[in-house]
């Protein structure tokens, strides 16, 4: 998340923040002066490396290939590792700073759109339905953060928000990872295209029904509150 001072009940709902070992290693992380924003970064630079590596897999074969998924699967994984640790150092542990929110809504673009481009660039993929899916994450974001500067509060609904969206594609590199290639179809009117464009296209379709519902969910508070 950040070094923010957002109110507990104006957070992502996340189930697993409650999970002792992760209150556990936030607490060492703090005891150690670890920086939250300095978390978010990390956080980012996982982000990119995922779609690095999701890109990699066009290139790449055998071993080398189920390797290059495997990675992506594990940066995603570490991507929101961090977004959940950096919130909790930040909060929980009284380490907030005046740029904070900005650690926590910049370093999460850039992670949503690098792996979702790179995503569209890997084996099966498809970089048109990449960038749009980028697009629709972006847009996702835009109206959560537009309802609260309009003065509602945080939105965070889905049925595709950040984690939904990453995790279609742990699931999809780990299944091109570890499964036998004839498990992995691309017949002749995809064009090449495989599991990870039919990933691709959910992430946009929910992605556009998330969008939507966030934007009629804060226009119903505004209109409430100026009743």
């Amino acid at each position: 998340m950040g070094e923010t001072a957002r109110q507990a009940g104006d957070r992502r709902p996340i189930a697993v923040r409650e999970w002792a070992v992760f209150s556990a290693l936030a607490g060492w992380l703090a005891r150690r002066r670890v920086s939250p924003n300095g978390i978010s970064l990390a956080g980012m630079m996982s982000g990119i490396a995922a779609g690095g590596a999701l890109a990699a897999t066009a290139h790449l074969a055998g071993i080398e290939q189920r390797l290059a998924w495997l990675a992506a699967a594990l940066f995603i994984q570490v991507r929101l590792l961090a977004n959940l640790l950096d919130g909790m150092v930040a909060i929980e542990c009284g380490r907030a700073s005046s740029v904070g929110e900005l650690y926590n809504e910049v370093p999460d673009r850039v992670s949503d759109a690098a792996t979702l481009i790179g995503a569209g660039c890997a084996a099966g993929g498809d970089v048109a339905l990449g960038f749009a899916a980028a697009c629709v994450a972006l847009f996702t974001a835009y109206a959560r953060a537009m309802g609260k500067a309009a003065g509602a509060h945080n939105e965070f609904c889905g049925p595709m928000a950040k984690q939904q969206r990453m995790f279609v594609l742990t699931v999809i590199a780990l299944f091109c990872g570890l499964t036998p290639a004839d498990w992995q179809p691309t017949p002749e009117w995809a064009a090449g295209r495989g599991p990870m464009a039919a990933g691709l296209v959910v992430i946009i379709v929910g992605g556009s029904f998330t969008a939507a519902r966030r934007l009629r969910r804060i226009a119903a508070t505004l209109r409430n509150r100026s009743a």
